[in-house]
Order: C-alpha cells, then sequence, then structure tokens
C-alpha cells in the first residue's frame, strides 16, 4: 500500500522512520554477528574452519551486500521501499535460521550469502526511505538512523556477553532471527511513499546522476570507508583474543566498541550542525588512522587495544551516514539509484578488506593484518579532503 501522507503527516512520517530504524537496527546486528561470534573460538571449531576461512566467511557476506547495492536502486526508485524492505527482512529472517543449523563451511557460507542479500536491501532501503521523508532535515535524521544501526549492532554482543554460559550459538542466532521476523511484520503493515517513478521517472537523469564524477569519487571514498568499518568491527575481538585476552574479555571490548559508536553517531548528529558535513567527515577521518595507529602500537596493552579501538570507532560513527547526507542533498530526486551506486562500490571494501584480513592472519599473524584497515583510513582522509573542496564548489543535480 503507497501512500502520499508519509511525506507531510508528522505521525506517519515517525511510524516510517521506526520502520526504517528497525530495519538498521538489524543490518548493525548483520555486520556484528559474524565478527563477535568468530570472536569465540567455539564457533570456528563448531564449524570446523581456520582464520583464513573466517575471513573468507566474511567476505561472502558482504558480496551478498555487493550483490543486493548493484540492483536495488532501480528497485527502489521503480517500485518504493515497502517491498524491498519486506521482502529483505524475510530474506533475513531465513538466512539467519539457516546460519543457526549450519556445522559446515559451505552450510554457513550459503547462509552468509542469504543474510548479506538481505541486509543490503535493508541497508539501502532503508537510507533511501528516511532521505525521501525528511528532505527538510537529512542530515541530522540520516545519522539518527546510523545511531540504530550501532544499536543493532551493541546488541550481539551484549546478547553474548550476558549469555556467556547460558545460550548456545544456535540459542543466540535464534534469538537474532526472531527480532528480524519482527521487523518484517512491522515493514509488512505500515504504508509507505509512493515510488519515484510515479513522479516522472527519467532514465536520463538517472544516468546524469549516477555517472557524474561527484558520485563516483563518494563512491571510492565509500569503497575504503566501508572496508574500513567491515574489517575493525569484525576483527577487533579476534584481535584483542590472539594477543592474549579471554574471549570474555574480548567481547567486552567488542561491546565498548558499540557503545562509543552509537554514541559518536549520536553526537555526530548535531555536530555536523556546527562543522559543516564535509569538515565532519574529514576529522573523522583523521581520528579513524589514529585508532588504527594505537591499535598496532599498543598490541600487548589491554588500555592501548581499547583506546585504539575505541578511538576509531569513534571517527567511523559519522563518516558513513554523513556522506549519505551529503549525497542526499546534491542527488535527491534519484537517492535509492545514487545511494545504490555508493553502496555497491562501497561494498567492494567490505568484501576485499575482510579477505585481505583473514588471508594475512592466517600467514603473518593477525597483528600485521592490522595495517590494512590503517591504510584504508589513510586513503580516506585523503580522499575526505579532496570531497570537502568539491562539495564548495558545486551545485546540486537536479534532474
Amino acid at each position: 500500500m503507497s501512500d502520499s501522507r508519509p511525506f507531510t503527516d508528522p505521525s506517519a512520517r515517525r511510524r516510517l522512520f521506526v520502520a526504517a530504524a528497525m530495519t538498521m537496527f538489524v543490518f548493525g546486528m548483520l555486520v556484528a554477528m559474524l565478527g563477535t561470534l568468530f570472536g569465540l573460538p567455539a564457533t570456528r571449531a563448531r564449524l570446523g574452519i581456520d582464520l583464513a576461512q573466517q575471513g573468507d566467511l566474511f567476505s561472502v557476506l558482504f558480496t551478498g551486500l555487493f550483490v543486493a547495492a548493484a540492483v536495488v536502486g532501480p528497485l527502489l526508485d521503480r517500485f518504493g521501499s515497502k517491498p524491498v524492505m519486506v521482502s529483505a527482512s524475510a530474506m533475513v529472517t531465513a538466512g539467519l535460521a539457516a546460519f543457526a543449523l549450519a556445522r559446515g563451511f559451505g552450510a554457513a557460507a550459503a547462509a552468509a550469502l542469504l543474510v548479506g542479500i538481505g541486509g543490503g536491501w535493508l541497508n539501502t532501503a532503508s537510507n533511501a526511505l528516511v532521505s525521501d521523508v525528511f528532505p527538510d532535515d537529512r542530515g541530522r535524521m540520516l545519522n539518527l538512523l546510523g545511531t540504530f544501526f550501532g544499536i543493532g549492532a551493541l546488541f550481539v554482543p551484549l546478547v553474548v556477553v550476558l549469555g556467556f554460559d547460558a545460550l548456545s550459538v544456535t540459542g543466540i542466532l535464534a534469538i537474532f532471527a526472531a527480532v528480524a521476523g519482527a521487523t518484517t511484520v512491522v515493514c509488512a503493515a505500515l504504508p509507505f511513499p509512493p515510488p519515484h517513478e510515479g513522479a516522472a521517472f527519467s532514465f536520463a537523469g538517472v544516468l546524469n546522476a549516477a555517472r557524474s564524477p561527484g558520485v563516483l569519487l563518494l563512491a571510492i571514498l565509500l569503497l575504503f570507508e566501508t572496508g574500513n568499518e567491515a574489517a575493525l568491527s569484525g576483527w577487533t575481538s579476534t584481535y584483542v583474543g590472539m594477543m592474549g585476552w579471554s574471549p570474555w574479555v574480548a567481547t567486552l571490548v567488542l561491546f565498548g566498541y558499540w557503545v562509543v559508536a552509537i554514541l559518536g553517531r549520536a553526537a555526530s548528529a548535531r555536530a555536523q550542525a556546527w562543522t559543516g558535513k564535509a569538515p565532519l567527515v574529514v576529522g573523522s577521518s583523521v581520528l579513524v588512522v589514529a585508532g588504527c595507529v594505537i591499535l598496532l602500537a599498543a598490541a600487548t596493552s589491554l588500555p592501548g587495544l581499547v583506546a585504539g579501538a575505541w578511538i576509531a570507532a569513534l571517527g567511523l560513527s559519522a563518516i558513513f551516514p554523513t556522506m549519505l547526507a551529503i549525497a542526499g542533498d546534491r542527488y535527491h530526486r534519484f537517492a535509492g539509484t545514487v545511494f545504490g551506486v555508493l553502496f555497491t562500490v562501497g561494498n567492494l571494501g567490505s568484501i576485499a578488506f575482510p579477505w585481505a584480513m583473514g588471508h594475512i592472519s592466517q600467514s603473518a599473524g593477525v597483528r600485521a593484518s592490522m595495517a590494512v584497515p590503517l591504510a584504508g583510513a589513510v586513503v580516506v582522509t585523503i580522499l575526505a579532503v579532496v570531497v570537502a573542496r568539491r562539495v564548495s564548489r558545486e551545485q546540486p543535480v537536479r534532474a
């Protein structure tokens, strides 16, 4: 059911934001799930895999995100957010159930691919929906939406820590599947805005937006940014564990990582009003560089590991949603397609970085693999400066 009221009725807009927040919560769970569960040696033993295969599973999940992002943009602009969000939530529910039953690498990889495709649709659709529904407050609302990504990611280590002795991996995954199932029901029950094609859809406008050098620059920046996010969220607890700390301590460090990410994202929603969007991205990327340097330099010190991980989390928290807000400001008419382009290119980093870290860890040690996100953070900082300069010169696209 489509309805124009969600664009104007405050209560309808709030309900749509709740639906988007739930889907982003689920997406946060998915991103944090593998990193948290594979921080437990018992999970690797259960599936019979090594560190390289752990990295492969991360890459399979993000390959699903890549495939989803490659096709979802035009679907959003043609059919609207509702069918995408409902089908994606159902797909994630099924994938989590399959993962709970997996007992080997092949079954786990198939489940991870299904979860990744559904998660990629949820991520793009929820961001495009909020960008559409709140055109007058896009930057703040996208950062607020991103906070629910962090809350969903935080939920995963919280469940593991609280249920450390009481819940099996299967039981934990059943909880996650139940949350995804509830999200499916909520999205199915609400009216959504009409699709963009209903308002004079133009393929020429879509192509012009997608080919824009500005879009490509944002996409390349997000390639390294999402690679860093996947690497640090996926490998932090494993890194801490391999440095000699217990699985419980490693999970607590990851729990703190997501707490800082949530607080940072909530703060960034207000901070960009003072700094502007592009300068906020530049400053945040510098923080990520500092955090990665500390992680490498203080590998055997628990306070150093905590400081490095949490500083990196603070920096990462603002970059992605703020970049989406910049894109939404400039390419509002075809936000679904533009966001799809950004996520498609960006997810290449999510595939490559965890894969590289897994294979470097297996051959040279986990500490050596931490050079991957450090290099990515340096590149993001350089590109963020370029974006800041371009944003100050260019005019928004009015396709």
